[in-house]
Parts: structure tokens; sequence; C-alpha cells
């Protein structure tokens, strides 16, 4: 029987009300989420079922960066080149993580999990919320009570 541990659990604390941007991140807790339930402390179980998904999350990570920072210039968010520069840093550590593990270091598929775990949570705490807050002052609330950022609000 296979674990079903949430590493991360998504709470409305880490949703900022923009649609997509809530969806990507929950989509990147369920990724990591997944990647945790895969922790079998078999390191050939592991090391195969990282080679399946590391790209898929690699890929994914780079479309959530690539959205975030379109909508982070798209509203000429002020802290944008900080934002871009703490996506870069993230990018530049998982690919060397990824090197250790291939390399057979001492990493393994919870540790990864786990740094994972420590900078989206971090990540959205902290740098996110900068832009949360920005996005709430010049965002339109729509009847639902979601926020929308569209033409009218970026001026």
């Amino acid at each position: 029987m296979q674990n079903t541990t949430e590493l991360i659990a998504w709470s409305n604390k880490l949703a900022c009300g923009v649609k997509i941007i809530d969806d990507q991140h929950k989509g990147l807790v369920d990724l990591i989420n997944d990647m945790y339930n895969h922790v079998t402390g078999n390191g050939l179980q592991e090391h195969d079922y990282f080679n399946r998904v590391i790209q898929e999350l690699v890929n994914y990570v780079k479309v959530h960066f690539s959205t975030e920072e379109k909508i982070m210039v798209a509203t000429k968010f002020p802290g944008f080149p900080e934002h871009k520069k703490e996506h870069e840093a993230f990018i530049r550590t998982v690919v060397e993580s990824i090197r250790d593990y291939e390399a057979g270091k001492r990493y393994t598929l919870s540790t990864f999990c786990r740094f994972l775990k420590d900078w989206v949570l971090s990540h959205i705490a902290m740098i996110d919320k900068q832009y949360f807050e920005y996005f709430a002052r010049i965002a339109t609330r729509k009847a639902d009570g979601k926020l929308s950022i569209g033409v009218d609000d970026v001026k």
C-alpha cells in the first residue's frame, strides 16, 4: 500500500486570489506531494521515479514562473527585478540538486522533497506575498469575489 501523506497541505493562507496563479501553486503542491509519496526507501525505485518526474517538475516551474513574471510586467509590479532573481536562483539550485542526485551524492528523494517544500512555502509566504498585496490593490473584484486583473487595472 502506497503512502498518501501530504508534505504540504494547501490552505487559503497560500492563495493570492488570482485564479491562474493559485491553480499553478496548487499544481506545484500536488507535484511535490506526489514526489513525497514516492519516497519508499528503495533507492533504485526512487531514482527511477525521479528520472520520470523531474522534467515535468522543471517544466511546470518554468511555466509558472513565466506566468507570474508576465503578470508582474503587465501590471508594472515594482518588485519585479528582485522577484525574477529569486526565480533564477531557485532554478539554479534545482539544477544543482538534480545533478547531485543523479551523481549519487548524499541526496535522497526525501531530501529533495523537503527542500522543495521549504522553498515553496517560504517563497509563497514571503516573496510572492509582496505581489499578492500589489495585485489586490490594483485588481478589480468580480461579482464572485475573485480578483481579476485586466487591461483597465493596468495603467
